[in-house]
């Protein structure tokens, strides 16, 4: 046996084989624990909680097949080669080697995150899908104030900023917001792209906090990833409207902080000078008309139809883009301008600002509603509305124009009720939501059914209706064979009455052949009769169910006074055929005192 030969030891199976610790990981990849975590985050690889952990349970596992595939990213390569980068710059500096330093840092390795994009997202869709916490963080970040300290650049803010705003623009321009809500945390919004529903939060235009128990290196890192998505997508959203990007800027409206607003007159410019060329090309092919061969009239025309009505709006699309469709709106100073120009914009709307930099000034006579929020003004308008700013959002999220009594100035606001949660899922329905709920109604033309009433009234009105008519025919058809009935039986009766006196009538048969005539007729008579009542039976028994079918199809309170109306109508019967019956009784009596 060789002198340095070891034993193979025992082989791995099951969770030793499959999970490995983070220690291991960065021993087995020979990198740091940071750049560990930044490889981690940028390639979306995250812990395990295997069912059986082989260390323990105070270890952080991870998949092999997840550390395999971080072992050959080129990115690890670039992460080693900056590592180097770094060494050499801090021997030259400590060598006193001023020159050899200050080539090194021309020279720094660089890299980008275009790859992973790619790779992590080979559809767009799918960016679409992971876009909710990407927006959350660059739109905080945004806010944040640079420092210094924890590595916060304000090249950085001032990106973030630029990507919020060019996503805002774009979701405003399309008409793509669907909700709003004002809570304590921020705003949440909620916009539909393609048919990604896409919630993310911005937080409020107040002076941020920065709490020292948070790891900045990480959240920065996210960060990194984030921008570069997010550029990625605002990159094809505006390529699908024909627009430049990244789009350029009025530098006066940006040095008034009115980002949002150039960008909005950038998209309208854009729109108009498409409109135009859009023209020409349609009058560029009424011209060509004659060209085109004998049969195939129009079909360039036909063409550019085509493609205008694939790019028409959805139903929803359209109801938001007509909300605040012919309706202006002045923000007051007081009030957070970014969101509310954000929003009115999604919806239609047309505004301005106390300010530099607005559309037009505040004694403009074509607004219709001020946003204010102190209790006092200078000045008012009397052919304006001055109202809080939840009105703007109450009316998004309803969808309709809500009355501005309870918004205006000085009073106690409703309640402000979340679009992202359903009231009748969860078992309790404000009334406020029933008031919003009804103005919706007013607004489509639709009739509501009285607080205390049922649904089923309404419902089943119209197959009532059918059903009374039906009914009435058929009684009409039962009374009139009741009348022919009565009208046999009162003959019948008279014949019999006669036969007891003893009268002969003149016409009787005296004949053999007379009476046996006469005997068939009275059988036919009988046979018919016999068939009448038959007939009404079934009548009576069809009428029967008739009735159980109405009444199980009213409800209840017309079901209650339906029994009451046929109780007393039984009554009333019983106490005719009582009165018949003593009449009878007392004709009888009459006759046998006579005889």
């Amino acid at each position: 046996m060789p002198k340095h030969y070891r034993p193979p030891g025992k082989k791995k199976e099951g969770n030793a084989a499959r999970y490995i610790t983070r220690s291991q990981a960065v021993k087995y990849l020979q990198v740091s624990l940071s750049v560990f975590r930044r490889l981690c985050i940028f390639k979306g690889v995250f812990p395990r909680d295997p069912k059986k952990k082989v260390k323990g349970n105070h270890h952080t596992y991870y998949h092999m097949k997840d550390i395999l595939f971080l072992k050959h990213e080129p990115l690890l390569d670039k992460f080693r080669e900056m590592r180097a980068y770094e060494k050499k710059v801090k021997k030259a500096m400590s060598k006193k080697n001023k020159d050899l330093a200050e080539r090194l840092l021309t020279r720094k390795p660089s890299y980008t995150l275009d790859m992973l994009i790619r790779e992590r997202y080979p559809k767009f869709i799918d960016a679409l899908r992971d876009l909710d916490d990407g927006l959350t963080m660059v739109h905080l970040f945004a806010a944040l104030p640079a420092i210094e300290r924890e590595n916060i650049q304000a090249e950085r803010i001032h990106n973030c900023r630029g990507l919020s705003l060019e996503w805002q623009a774009y979701v405003s321009r399309t008409h793509k917001l669907r909700k709003a809500f004002i809570s304590v945390k921020g705003i949440y919004y909620q916009a539909e792209v393609e048919g990604q529903k896409i919630t993310w939060l911005t937080p409020h235009a107040l002076q941020q906090v920065m709490p020292q128990d948070v790891d900045y290196k990480i959240m920065l890192t996210f960060l990194e990833f984030y921008e570069t998505l997010l550029g990625f997508v605002n990159l094809r959203l505006y390529n699908s409207i024909n627009l430049k990007y990244p789009p350029i800027l009025d530098p006066r409206l940006k040095a008034l902080a009115a980002d949002l607003y150039a960008l909005t007159r950038y998209v309208d410019a854009k729109d108009k000078k498409d409109g135009g060329n859009h023209e020409e090309s349609e009058l560029r092919l009424a011209q060509l008309q004659d060209q085109l061969p004998a049969n195939e009239p129009g079909a360039l025309m036909h063409l550019v139809e085509n493609t205008a009505d694939e790019n028409e709006d959805d139903e929803e699309t359209t109801a938001c883009k007509t909300l605040f469709k012919d309706i202006t709106f002045f923000l007051s100073r007081e009030v957070p301008r970014e969101s509310l120009l954000f929003v009115i914009t999604a919806f239609g709307g047309v505004v301005s600002w106390e300010g530099d930099g607005a559309p037009f000034e505040e004694s403009n006579q074509s607004i219709n509603y001020q946003i204010v929020d102190r209790p006092t003004q200078s000045h008012r308008f009397i052919s304006r509305d001055y109202i809080q700013p939840q009105w703007v959002f109450d009316c998004i999220n309803a969808r309709v124009i809500l009355p501005t009594e309870e918004y205006m100035v000085g009073k106690v606001l409703p309640p402000h009720l979340s679009p992202f949660v359903d009231n009748e899922a969860e078992g309790y329905v404000p009334e406020y939501a029933e008031t919003i709920k009804r103005l919706q109604a007013a607004a489509r033309k639709e009739i509501l059914p009285m607080p205390g009433g049922e649904q089923d009234d309404f419902d089943n009105a119209q197959n009532l209706l059918a059903e009374g008519i039906i009914d009435r025919a058929k009684a009409k058809e039962a009374a009139e064979r009741k009348r022919k009935m009565e009208v046999f039986q009162a003959q019948y009766h008279e014949e019999l009455k006669a036969e007891l006196e003893g009268k002969t009538d003149t016409n009787t048969p005296t004949t053999p052949k007379e009476s046996k005539k006469k005997k068939k007729k009275e059988k036919n008579v009988d046979e018919e009769e016999e068939e009448e009542i038959e007939d009404d039976g079934n009548l009576k028994q069809f009428a029967d169910d008739n009735d159980n079918m109405s009444k199980v199809a009213m409800s209840r309170k017309k079901r209650r006074l339906y029994e009451a109306m046929k109780i007393s109508q039984e009554r009333k019967k019983a106490s005719v055929d009582t009165l018949k019956t003593r009449k009878k009784n007392i004709q009888k009596s009459k006759k046998t005192t006579s005889d």
